[in-house]
Formats: C-alpha cells, structure tokens, sequence
C-alpha cells in the first residue's frame, strides 16, 4: 500500500458554523436534551419557510420518517406498496413492518431513478402508494408520477434522504408527495450524525402526525396549552430527536448556502476532470436532465463491468482513497427473496448495482485531496 499520502475517506462530516457554541447553549443555557426544545423549533422553522411546506417534524432518522408516513396512510396488512428495488432498505422496512406487500419497480438507465414508464402496469386494486425515491438528489420525473396517483388515487411519498435543496422543474423536491422523508445522517449534505425530518404537504395529515411523533398521544397540545391534559389517542412511537441533535442541525442549515456551493464546486470539478477518461474508458457519468436542479449529494462513476469497478475499488485502496459501491437491489436479498422479490425482472437495477462506484465527496474535502483522488483516476485504465 502506497503511505506517502493520507487517507482520503469516502465521507467525513464536521462543524461548519457554531455548532458546537449551539450544543453548549443548548445545555448551559436552554437546560432542555429531550426533543422539541428551542433548537428544534430552529430547525423546524427553517426547513418550512425555506421550502414551503405546510408543516415539518424533526425526527430521530429517515427511517423514523418513513415509519411515520405509513402509520400516517393507516397502512394494513395486504396492502401494496411500489419502491425501487434500488433503494436503502429503511425505505421498504417502514411499510412492510405495517404488513404491506412491497412491489419491485425497476430503474431508469440515466438518472438512477424509478422508471415511471413502468408504474402503471404495476398498480392494482390493492395499491395504497407509490414511494419515489430522488436518488443521487436528482428529481424522478415527477410530472407523470403525480399524474398517475391522481387518476388511481393513490398517495406519493418522497424518499428524499439525498435531494434536499434540489429541484424539479423550479420546485423543490420534497413538496410533491403527501409526505416526504429527509435524512440528516453524517453522509449527507447537513447532518446532525443521525437524525431526519418528516415533511407534510397535505394538511389533513398534520394533526395526527403530531400525535403519532409523540407515542400516540396529544402530548404536543398540551404543551401549547390546547388541552388541559394528554392521554393516549392512537399508535404511535417516540420519534423525537434530543434537542443537542438539533443544535447541531440547525447550525448546518444556517451555512446552507456555503455547504450547497461547496458541493456545487466539488461536483462540477469531478465532472469536467473525468469527462475525457470516462469516454475513452466506456465509464458512464451522472446524468442531470435539464429541467432538474440537482442537490449535489454524490458523484459516481459506471464501470463497464463488476470486475472493472472491484479492480478500481482495490486501485484507489492501495493510493489510500475510500470509494464504495451502493445499494444491492432489494429484490434478490434474502428478506426480499422471502417476500417474493425473485419474481420480478428488474435488468437495470441489476446491472447497475454491480457498476456503480462512489467517489470521495463531503462539505470538508479539499481541492488538493479531491485532485488526488482524479489525479489516481486518470491513472487507472479499465
């Protein structure tokens, strides 16, 4: 292994702002850990007048989001769900854990995300949702997606774990959907270690969404005084995050435009360094349409082959650089196998899950170690 060099991890999170000044006053100030503290309501706030939602709830992670929004849709045994197979699996756990049947929806070859194309040959009688997924923070092509959950009336949940900040056709993503999901873990573009959101987009939601955070309970009235007492009103589980958490986020947030134009600057470098070798490598770079705004949450490469992208994997390995693939398609897993994943023909999530590499990309990287990190590339033929 070559030493000369440090290692470049593939993500690293850190303080940007005054983090750490809002952790201490959380606690030597606001003398409130638990959630729904002063910094939360921080964090709240920004997130709903930034994006125009009609209501935004802090949670522990996105999976605790996405475990909301199917207790939200009274989610029942039988139920069938549509995802991408390419997807973390927190996006299908949530519903399968209410009881509902997962169906698989294949990718699309450009952005990585849920083939619209498909989704109206695989929606029955029984379909209660589609969950979309924005994967890399590129927008799906929401325009059919929320045409045809119209016409079945069926909801639309956003997976949005990679896109806050990005766009669809000038709107931000996020806001199509019934609710939407949004992840602060330390890989994403703000973090609080771990930690999510819930987005609420439709109003008849928002009360029980409250009611559900809070363990089932009416808890979150009686604080503002709406009732004289709470009791237990409904299923529910504690979703809340602690309130040091939430310092934490709400720091990030303030540097939004900073951390969004750093990723801007590093993505746009990877893109145009690479673009010469990829072609005359048969590599394949993200593709951005037009009309989506993207949020800079990654930047990877397609290897032709699986043996190409574990050779490079061992390449970068030995210049001291972390890179990584992503997800294995759900279908074929073990737990998918036991829900009758292996029945579905999914030929582009396959191929794809065996090419894709991730590069090196956090809000701290350095030009220096992201010209190393292209500098080894172009060093390396497939």
């Amino acid at each position: 292994m070559n030493n000369t060099f440090t290692r470049i991890p593939f993500t690293a999170a850190a303080p940007l702002g005054r983090e750490l000044e809002y952790i201490s006053q959380c606690i030597l100030e606001k003398k409130q850990l638990s959630g729904d503290g002063y910094f939360t309501e921080q964090a709240r706030n920004f997130l709903e007048q930034q994006f125009g939602t009609k209501s935004v709830l802090l949670t522990t992670s996105c999976t605790d989001a996405l475990e909301m929004s199917a207790l939200l849709l009274n989610i029942q045994p039988g139920d069938e769900i549509i995802f991408p197979s390419f997807t973390f699996v927190s996006t299908l756990n949530a519903f399968v854990l209410r009881g509902a049947k997962p169906v698989y929806a294949d990718i699309r070859k450009d952005t990585l995300n849920i083939d619209e194309k498909q989704l109206s040959s695989l929606i029955t009688e029984k379909t209660k949702a589609i969950v979309v997924v924005h994967y890399a923070g590129v927008a799906c092509e929401m325009d059919e997606i929320m045409s045809l959950a119209e016409k079945h009336n069926i909801h639309i949940i956003e997976d949005n774990a990679h896109g806050l900040f990005g766009k669809y056709k000038g709107k931000w993503l996020g806001t199509f959907g019934t609710l939407a999901t949004h992840s602060f873990h330390e890989t994403k573009n703000f973090t609080c270690g771990e930690g999510g959101a819930l987005f609420i987009n439709n109003t008849d939601f928002m009360d029980r969404a409250e009611i559900v955070r809070e363990k089932g309970t009416n808890r979150t009235r009686f604080f503002r005084g709406q009732i004289d007492k709470y009791s237990w009103v409904d299923l529910g589980s504690s979703f809340l995050p602690s309130d040091i958490l939430a310092a934490f986020l709400y720091a990030q947030l303030e540097k939004s435009e900073m951390i969004q134009k750093r990723r801007r600057e590093l993505w746009n470098k990877y893109n145009s360094a690479l673009a010469s070798w990829a072609e005359s490598q048969s590599v394949t770079l993200p593709a951005v349409p037009q009309h989506c705004d993207q949020a800079y949450h990654m930047f990877y490469i397609l290897l032709p082959s699986l043996s190409a992208r574990t050779s490079m994997i061992e390449f970068l390995k030995e210049q001291n650089i972390q890179s990584v693939f992503h997800y294995l398609p759900l279908h074929l897993s073990e737990m998918g196998k036991k829900l009758g994943g292996d029945k579905f023909q999914l030929p582009v999530t396959e191929n794809i899950s065996d090419r894709i590499l991730r590069l090196p990309f956090y809000n701290t990287l350095s030009d220096a170690d992201q010209s190393r990190v292209i500098n080894r590339i172009l060093g390396f033929s497939v």
